[in-house]
């Protein structure tokens, strides 16, 4: 399985916005054919925009999605872009044949950075029989908050994964906001037993045990955003 993590930082809104991340994703997907992408920082539309560059190059699946915004503190509604449009985390994966179900989930994290108007949330998309997938967008405000919240992500909610799909692996591949080489790193929240690679800045893709890893690639996004791509392959296990 092949994994594309982005951050597109495509709110409108942030510094580090330029309106050609998206083009920049649909690049890359067309090129690297990945099974599975997770992106943060996204409007909810763009989310049809890489389904529609993902679908043609797997003609034989269907491409299950989910998007789950991120929370105003203020008002305990979802963000907005600068659109109009829910602001967040998505997740996109290759369901073999129309047989095989797929369902999805999320949810706000119980810790919050009490200073950050943006609540941070999870999403997971689970392929029955197959494997469960997660995204997240951990604090940015406070590497405290965003250990907390990724020790929950790969404890509490994988946790739960793992008694309702036992044997099913699990891929969790976000922007963690926690420095590959700093402390703490998101190796501080890495369970027992899971394997871990990263961009050499703040996103990271993990997996449970049984997953083998195999090449990653830190890719340049042209300027586009202010992150690279994380680009991994993955074998699981036999089914």
């Amino acid at each position: 399985m092949r994994v594309l993590q982005m951050n597109l930082c495509n709110s409108g809104r942030a510094a580090c916005y330029t309106g050609r991340a998206v083009s920049m994703a649909v690049a890359l997907v067309r090129q690297h054919r990945p099974q599975m992408i997770s992106v943060n920082e996204v409007c909810r539309d763009d989310l049809g925009v890489l389904e529609g560059a993902m679908s043609p190059t797997f003609p034989a699946g269907t491409v299950a999605s989910a998007f789950a915004p991120a929370r105003d503190r203020q008002s305990q509604t979802p963000v907005r872009c600068k659109d109009g449009q829910e602001f967040g985390d998505g997740l996109l994966v290759v369901v073999p044949s129309p047989a095989v179900g797929s369902r999805s989930y999320s949810g706000v994290y119980p810790v919050q950075d009490a200073g950050d108007t943006e609540e941070r949330v999870w999403v997971c998309i689970d392929v029955a029989r197959r494997f469960s997938a997660c995204t997240t967008h951990t604090s940015s405000t406070n590497r405290t908050v965003a250990l907390e919240q990724c020790r929950y992500l790969l404890g509490s909610v994988t946790s739960r994964i793992s008694r309702a799909h036992a044997s099913d692996p699990i891929i969790v591949s976000a922007d963690l906001n926690l420095a590959a080489r700093g402390s703490p790193s998101s190796q501080s929240c890495l369970p027992s037993g899971y394997q871990r690679l990263d961009d050499a800045a703040l996103q990271d893709v993990m997996v449970s045990p049984g997953v083998r890893v195999g090449s990653h690639l830190a890719m340049d996004m042209q300027g586009t955003t202010d992150h690279p791509g994380l680009l991994v392959d993955l074998v699981l296990p036999h089914r």
